[in-house]
């Protein structure tokens, strides 16, 4: 799942880049109000971690800005501010959830989990298909009941292509997914990842659609 990082301090913007690139998502980070309007505008997120103090004015700018725009993308407030008054307005103008700092990382990267849960409509973390079980917040996978060690990018298309099995997603936006704007990207590299995917979970489960992309089978798997 690829973030937005909006946050203006260098030392932190990086360790939250790091750290939740350790946590299984792909992270793009911007420093200004500004650059976050433009990284909406040209790419694909699952969410956005904002800061409220910026160098050209508050986050929740940008995030009434976006909920006038009727834009739902989930958003977490990150921020010093944190007095009760400062977490009721964040809340009320919009955001999906308000950590305050200092704060740890683990906590950060749960609060998005569940933000992104609660946004695709599900509760649990686990996603059984057939024989087929997901897990984002451990990122296990088992193929009946056997556990399948997947790679960070193949477990990304995978989960990614289970959030909606019947939905069909072009390379272009599995890259989105995969990519940020630092990452080299090979021009084959959905397909080889599919291939691994394969490879590893059995050959039915990802379904090729020609000329348009890949999604889950009509038909999941059963259980052995």
């Amino acid at each position: 799942m690829r973030l937005l990082i909006v946050e203006d301090d260098p030392v932190l913007s990086d360790g939250l880049s790091v750290g939740l690139g350790l946590s299984g998502f792909t992270v793009d980070a911007v420093a200004t109000l500004a650059d976050a309007r433009a990284a909406l505008r040209e790419a694909e997120f699952a969410g956005v971690v904002l800061d409220v103090m910026l160098p050209d004015g508050l986050g929740t700018q940008l995030l009434a800005e976006m909920r006038a725009d009727e834009n739902m993308l989930p958003v977490l407030l990150l921020t010093a501010r944190d007095r009760v008054s400062d977490r009721v307005s964040g809340l009320d103008a919009g955001a999906d959830d308000y950590l305050g700092k200092p704060f740890d990382l683990d906590e950060l990267a749960a609060r998005i989990r569940a933000m992104l849960r609660r946004h695709e409509g599900r509760a649990s973390p686990t996603i059984v298909w057939g024989g087929l079980m997901v897990d984002a917040t451990t990122r296990q996978v088992l193929v009946d009941g056997h556990p399948r060690h997947l790679s960070r990018r193949e477990f990304a298309i995978l989960h990614a292509l289970i959030e909606q099995p019947g939905r069909i997603l072009s390379r272009a936006q599995l890259e989105e997914r995969l990519y940020g704007w630092q990452d080299d990207v090979e021009s084959n590299a959905v397909e080889v990842h599919i291939h691994n995917l394969r490879a590893k979970l059995g050959r039915g489960t990802i379904q090729t659609e020609r000329g348009l992309g890949y999604r889950m089978n009509a038909t999941p798997p059963e259980g052995n």
